[in-house]
């Protein structure tokens, strides 16, 4: 019986304590408290009240004329940005998560045509001026899958927008494409626009375009200044997979604008200085303007079109030319200047390549004539022991790689030493003046094949047998004692 009664006497504990609270707050609860209570409820159903009347303002343009509202954002946009737009679908208004506008299939007209198809846009309004659609206030437009269409006429595009007032309103490009045209209407070039914003900078008290983009599988970014009292451009090109930056300043005040421009390129820097107006663009590229290591010198005529390139170097590093991935090496394979309207020459000089320092006294001559691009008669020395002439030379695209196919003749100056270097048994040294072979060279895998190859202008059967199974590398070219072996190996079989 002990445990049942200590139960029941804590059960009376509990309800005790429970009956005094009650009666404590109960005799709290008097009118005055009453009327706190009603007050902070009048408080609640004010702030309930200004909640719906809020909710009800930001609904205010889903019961504007859709005609009212097409045309008043229309004229905005016209005003604020110079573009003249054309929804293709009705406009649909959202509030949440700040009031906007969104179209899907619009487009962007320039002198009757569209210049560009906009998957979706949204137009972003102030909570000022909801009554009226005659006082829509535009603060940011977002424009979502849209595709560009340029050529020479309207290729400024882009940067004539920084002439509009961005002080109170931004413009955003996400996700889109600027496909570049030439007069032929062919595609040059597609242009990936991954962000790209314009905005008014408060420290520069500049509007600043800044981009970020993608051209051949090739990131970059940039940024764009358009100083109009001074009617100069600044430009800032990043480059980060070629560690490449060039800042750029471009007047354009006068008839021929003229342009100075700092390139950081793998740490190296150089200058590059221009003039250009409708008919031509002449440049001069240097490293250092007191102990020049190479210099440059070009000039692009564009009426009628054609180009010269002329430069001198100390040394050349064909891998950020030719190499994997590198820019023009992936401009070639798009096979954009097998155009028979372009006409361009290259003549190049150096002492030597880099990572090939046995190659010396390099003259690089190219040409594009008649939708072709070779480098005949280009020519090369090795090491002082003979010198090499390319002819019928011709750069091609197989199955989406790139190769340099063509002739060459190796005129042999020093045949003692090139055996003494070669470390070539004596029972192998046999008297050759001239050598003549053919060669493809594929830029993507790194292989050179020789075949028909002759030896003083007389074919060798066993050592063109020989040369079916052997394909140079550049590993193997630039290791001595693999290219020594594989040279002696074919000695071997014209001596044989």
């Amino acid at each position: 019986m002990t445990k049942p009664n200590a139960f029941v006497k804590n059960l009376n504990n509990i309800n005790k304590s429970i009956n005094s609270l009650l009666e404590r707050n109960l005799n709290k609860l008097k009118f005055d408290n009453l009327k706190i209570i009603v007050s902070n409820n009048k408080i609640i159903l004010t702030f309930v009240a200004v909640f719906i009347l809020f909710i009800s303002y930001l609904l205010v343009p889903t019961f504007h004329k859709q005609i009212d509202i097409s045309k008043e954002l229309k004229n905005e946009l016209l005003s604020k940005f110079n573009l003249d737009f054309t929804f293709n679908q009705k406009l649909d208004y959202k509030f949440f998560p700040r009031p906007h506008f969104t179209s899907k299939d619009s487009s962007i007209v320039e002198n009757q045509k569209n210049i560009a198809e906009i998957s979706q846009i949204k137009i972003y309004v102030s909570l000022d001026n909801l009554l009226s659609t005659k006082n829509f206030n535009i603060n940011e437009v977002i424009f979502e899958k849209a595709n560009f269409e340029l050529n020479n006429k309207n290729s400024n595009f882009f940067v004539k927008l920084l002439n509009n007032n961005f002080l109170n309103a931004n413009l955003k490009i996400e996700n889109s494409n600027i496909f570049f045209r030439n007069l032929e209407d062919e595609v040059l070039f597609i242009n990936k626009i991954e962000n790209l914003i314009y905005f008014y900078d408060p420290k520069k008290l500049k509007n600043v375009l800044y981009s970020e983009n993608k051209i051949f599988n090739t990131p970059y970014y940039l940024e764009v200044i358009n100083d109009q009292e001074q009617k100069k451009l600044y430009t800032k090109l990043n480059v980060n997979f070629l560690k490449l930056e060039i800042k750029n300043i471009h007047k354009y005040d006068d008839d021929v604008k003229s342009g100075s421009a700092s390139l950081i390129f793998n740490k190296i820097k150089s200058s590059l200085t221009y003039k250009t107006n409708k008919n031509f663009f002449e440049f001069h590229y240097y490293d250092d303007l007191d102990n020049q290591k190479y210099l440059y010198n070009g000039r692009l005529n564009f009426k009628p079109f054609f180009s010269t390139l002329e430069g001198s170097a100390k040394e050349i590093n064909v891998s950020h030319l030719f190499g994997t991935n590198a820019i023009l090496a992936e401009l070639l394979k798009t096979e954009i200047f097998n155009n028979k309207n372009i006409d361009f020459k290259l003549d190049i000089n150096a002492n030597k390549i880099q990572n090939y320092r046995n190659f010396i006294n390099i003259y690089l001559k190219s040409k594009i004539q008649e939708g072709l691009i070779d480098i005949d008669d280009s020519r090369v020395e090795w090491k002082n022991y003979s010198d090499i002439k390319f002819t019928d030379t011709l750069f091609v695209v197989k199955d989406g790689k790139l190769f340099l196919d063509g002739k060459s003749k190796i005129n042999i100056t020093n045949i003692n030493n090139i055996y003494k270097y070669l470390l070539t048994p004596k029972n192998f040294r046999k008297k050759i003046n001239t050598i003549d072979l053919s060669f493809s060279y594929s830029f993507d895998e790194k292989i050179l094949i020789l075949n028909n190859i002759r030896m003083d202008s007389k074919y060798n059967e066993k050592v063109n047998k020989k040369l079916k199974n052997i394909y140079f590398r550049d590993t193997h070219m630039q290791n001595k004692i693999l290219f020594k072996n594989m040279m002696n190996d074919l000695l071997e079989a014209y001596a044989g």
